[in-house]
Parts: C-alpha cells; sequence; structure tokens
C-alpha cells in the first residue's frame, strides 16, 4: 500500500483519519529519510494468543517501519518525547486515550474523579510535543463524523479523544487529513 503524502517540512505534524484510512503510512513515508525514529505506541502490548486480530495488525506496522526505528511502548507519552533522540512518530492517540483512561479507572467513575490527572497528561504531553527538537508526527483517529456512539464509554472516548485532538493540532505546524490513502492539508 502506498499513500502520497506531501514532503517533511514541518516541525511537528498531526496525522487524523478515519480507520484504514493509511494515516500510518503517511506517518511513516514523512519520516522515512530521518535516520532516527522513535515510535511511541501507546495502544496494548500484543498478544497472539489473547487478541490475534490486534497482534496481526501491529505486526503489519512494524514490518513496515524501517528496522533501525526504536519502538518504545508506553502511555507516558511527555516522558517518551522528552528522552527521545531524533525523529518521534506517536501512533495512535486514539489508543493513547484508551490506555489513561484504563490507567485511570474513568471509563465507569464519575469525571470528577479522574478529569484533572487525565488533564494534566495531555498538558505534559502538549508541553513535550511544543517543547521537543523533533520532527514529531502523531496519528489520530478523527472522531465525530458519524452517530453518536450508543454506549456512554463510546461517547466519552469520541469526546476525549476530539479534545485530544483539537489540542495537538493547535500545537501543530501541520495538519493532514487522510481519506482513502489521500492527503489532504488541513
Amino acid at each position: 500500500m502506498t499513500a502520497p503524502s506531501p514532503a517533511p517540512t514541518a516541525h511537528r505534524t498531526l496525522i487524523t483519519g478515519g480507520a484504514r484510512s493509511g494515516k500510518s503510512v503517511v506517518a511513516e513515508h514523512l519520516l522515512s529519510g530521518v535516520p532516527q525514529v522513535a515510535c511511541l505506541l501507546p495502544g496494548p502490548i500484543p498478544n497472539a494468543e489473547a487478541d490475534p486480530e490486534w497482534a496481526a495488525r501491529i505486526a503489519i506496522h512494524q514490518a513496515r517501519r524501517p528496522a533501525h526505528w526504536l519502538t518504545v511502548e508506553t502511555s507516558d507519552l511527555a516522558t517518551g518525547i522528552a528522552e527521545a533522540r531524533g525523529a518521534v512518530l506517536i501512533d495512535c492517540l486514539g489508543t493513547w486515550v484508551t490506555a489513561v483512561m484504563d490507567e485511570l479507572q474513568g471509563w465507569d467513575a464519575p469525571e470528577s474523579q479522574w478529569r484533572n490527572a487525565f488533564d494534566a497528561r495531555l498538558a505534559g504531553f502538549i508541553r513535550q510535543w511544543t517543547l521537543a527538537a523533533g520532527p514529531l508526527v502523531a496519528v489520530t483517529n478523527e472522531v465525530g463524523m458519524g452517530l453518536v456512539p450508543d454506549y456512554k464509554s463510546g461517547r466519552l472516548f469520541r469526546d476525549l479523544l476530539g479534545t485530544v485532538n483539537q489540542a495537538v493540532a493547535a500545537a501543530s505546524d501541520d495538519v493532514l487529513l487522510v481519506v482513502a490513502g489521500r492527503t489532504l492539508r488541513l
């Protein structure tokens, strides 16, 4: 799969789009000529026995990336960016929101029990996103363009990721929307 993408001119780039739109391919292409890249992966660690579909999905991403890229599985994006040498690829912010909410046990808890901690994690990430030498590329899912989710957790995820996407976009030099493998600069 190839996805046309713009030349890597921006210091901080957010790439958004729907599921299976080609976002990760575009992100990897933007950093393809960079000698040192840290891939921050905040999603669940792949386990072929517990979730073979997730493990297969991650294996496809890993096989596409150059072998010399460093893989860091962490939900602490602020520290991951601060400790990275060279470029940073975050893939993806949707799995980060899920990981943070899991850590905070916030899915079923009242907002008053988790909101300050979530906002602090987001603020720390944005602070490092703006301070890092870069280049930095973050992949995220575009949410809120479809139906309102039936379940509270789905609505909460959509709302939180929408907030995260807005914050990262505001702190980015470039924002790209990927639709059907095509890249649009926003």
